[in-house]
C-alpha cells in the first residue's frame, strides 16, 4: 500500500505531499499525523531553511475531510473521553513552525484543504486551481478551519463563500490576497523554486523570530504589540546571524548564515 503522506528533504527544502490522489488527496487521520510528522522533521533540523505542501498528481491540491462513508479516520466524529481533534492540532503545529511553509497548491483546495493553504505561510498556485469551503452543501460548516480563514479571507467574501458553498478561482484568489502568485500550470515549479530561492538564502534565525513575532503581534492590541516590538528587535540583535549580517554588510559579501 503506498503511503499516504511523502515527506522528502531536496536540499535545503523539505517536501511533504499528500499522496491520496484516487480521494483527492483527501484528508484522513493518517494524512494529519504524516504531515505533523513532516513539519516535526523540518523544525528538529537546524538545515532546514523551508517546507513545501503540495498534493499528489495535478486535480487536488487537498479537497478537505474524507467524505466516504467508510474512510478511516474522517475528520467529523470526536471521542467524548479525549475530545481534541487532530486537525486542530495539526494548524496548531503549523501555527508554532518557525519554518517558512509554503503551500504549492497544484488544483482543489477545498474545504480543510483550504484552511491548510490559508495556515501555510506563503501560497504559489497553478491557474487552474480553485479555493472553497463548500461544507454548507452537505450541512456543515467549516468550523475547524475558520480561525485561519478568518486571517487571511476578507470577511464578507468569507461569510458568502462559507453560506453559499461556491468557490474562487485562482485568479479571484490572488485579487482577494488569498495566494502569493499564480502562474500557469507548466511554470508553478518554477515559480516555487525562485521563491525557495530567495527564502533559502535569508537568515533563518530572523525567519524564525520574525515568524513567532508576527503571530503573536496579529492577536494583540496596538500597546501590547508595540511593547512586544521593541523588546525582541534588540534581542534579535543578539543573535549569530544578525552579527554576520552585519559583518557581511560591512565586507560586501554575501552573508553566512547558521540559524543561530
Amino acid at each position: 500500500m503506498a503511503e499516504t503522506v511523502l515527506v522528502e528533504r531536496h536540499d535545503a527544502v523539505l517536501w511533504i505531499t499528500i499522496n491520496r490522489p484516487e480521494r483527492r488527496n483527501a484528508i484522513n487521520e493518517a494524512v494529519a499525523a504524516g504531515i505533523a510528522a513532516g513539519i516535526r522533521q523540518a523544525m528538529a533540523d537546524r538545515d532546514c531553511r523551508a517546507i513545501v505542501l503540495t498534493g499528489a498528481g495535478d486535480k487536488a491540491f487537498c479537497a478537505g475531510g474524507d467524505l466516504n462513508p467508510s474512510a478511516d479516520g474522517a475528520p467529523f466524529t470526536v471521542d467524548p473521553a479525549n475530545p481534541r481533534n487532530y486537525i486542530v492540532d495539526l494548524l496548531q503545529l503549523i501555527e508554532t513552525c518557525g519554518v517558512p511553509l509554503i503551500a504549492r497548491v497544484n488544483g482543489h483546495a477545498l474545504a480543510g484543504g483550504f484552511g491548510l493553504v490559508c495556515a501555510c505561510d506563503l501560497v504559489v498556485a497553478a491557474d487552474h486551481a480553485t479555493f472553497g469551503t463548500p461544507e454548507s452543501k452537505i450541512g456543515l460548516f467549516p468550523m475547524m478551519i475558520m480561525p485561519h480563514l478568518m486571517r487571511i479571507v476578507p470577511p464578507r467574501r468569507l461569510l458568502e463563500m462559507c453560506i453559499t458553498g461556491e468557490s474562487l478561482s485562482a485568479a479571484e484568489a490572488l485579487a482577494h490576497g488569498i495566494v502569493n502568485y499564480v502562474v500557469p500550470a507548466d511554470a508553478l515549479d518554477d515559480k516555487l523554486s525562485w521563491l525557495l530561492e530567495l527564502i533559502v538564502t535569508r537568515s533563518p534565525t530572523a525567519i524564525r523570530l520574525g515568524k513567532q513575532g508576527f503571530q503573536a503581534m496579529r492577536d494583540m492590541a496596538l500597546r501590547e504589540a508595540l511593547e512586544y516590538a521593541q523588546l525582541m528587535l534588540p534581542m534579535m540583535a543578539r543573535t549569530e546571524d544578525c552579527r554576520e549580517g552585519f559583518q557581511a554588510f560591512r565586507d560586501k559579501r554575501a552573508p553566512r548564515f547558521t540559524g543561530r
